[in-house]
């Protein structure tokens, strides 16, 4: 299993328990799509499962092993909502670093058919620092579409993205999923989430009181607007 989190509790300080017996799974081939309202605990959720927050209760299993060790880490990427790179190096000096942590070959050709894909043609010897805010993000992700882990970790990462490239995305991911890996994918765009997720997991409140398909999803509640809603109200959540 690529992805499997058992009763999962955290806690910032004693009076902010954050999670709360959380427990989900990913199988192979799946992207689980991650919704909930803001300070519902997604950011935390995923920080503890790529251990750059340390469980408090519960255990994690990237690929079959606990996610504090090595072969964990070097199955899984993880992609912030944030677009802090390192503006001194460039996009293809970036795409060697993050090969070399993976000890995995950079194919300069492939780099540089990604970046005509997401219409950076031209810009991988070009210093991050001149990248727009979009182009950062599109650094990421082809930077986990070259690695292809096994658990790929995508945290609100399409923010800022143009139309034309998430559309792009949508291809890329579904194909990463389809050749044997598994995406964890967290995003406010239910658009973006319906046109490629496989399953969906609700997180409110610090709890996971939803995990299911999406075709069933579609079928009795609609879409993923109509049970976000329905779940945020019954928790009485904004």
């Amino acid at each position: 299993m690529p992805l499997t989190v058992d009763h999962v509790d955290y806690a910032y300080t004693l009076q902010k328990q954050v999670l709360h017996d959380v427990s989900l799974s990913i199988s192979e081939n799946t992207i689980l799509g991650l919704i909930g309202p803001n300070g519902s605990g997604k950011s935390t959720l995923i920080k503890v499962i790529l251990d750059l927050l340390q469980t408090q209760g519960g255990s994690i299993r990237i690929d079959g092993q606990l996610n504090s060790t090595r072969s964990a880490k070097v199955s899984s990427i993880y992609l912030s909502s944030n677009d802090y790179l390192p503006e001194f190096l460039t996009g293809e000096e970036y795409l060697r670093f993050m090969h070399g942590l993976y000890a995995e070959p950079l194919d300069l050709e492939v780099l540089e058919n990604h970046f005509a894909r997401y219409s950076m043609s031209g810009r991988h010897r070009d210093l991050i620092e001149d990248y727009s805010h979009g182009m950062r993000k599109k650094l990421q992700l082809i930077a986990a579409f070259m690695l292809k882990r096994r658990l790929t970790v995508i945290d609100e990462t399409l923010n800022g993205v143009d139309i034309e490239s998430v559309g792009i995305f949508e291809k890329d991911v579904r194909d990463l999923a389809n050749d044997g890996r598994s995406v964890l994918l967290c995003s406010h765009d239910f658009g973006v989430l319906e046109n490629v997720a496989d399953d969906v997991a609700v997180l409110i409140q610090g709890a996971l009181v939803f995990q299911g398909d999406l075709d069933s999803v579609n079928r009795d509640y609609g879409n993923l607007s109509a049970l976000a809603s329905e779940y945020i109200q019954s928790m009485g959540a904004e």
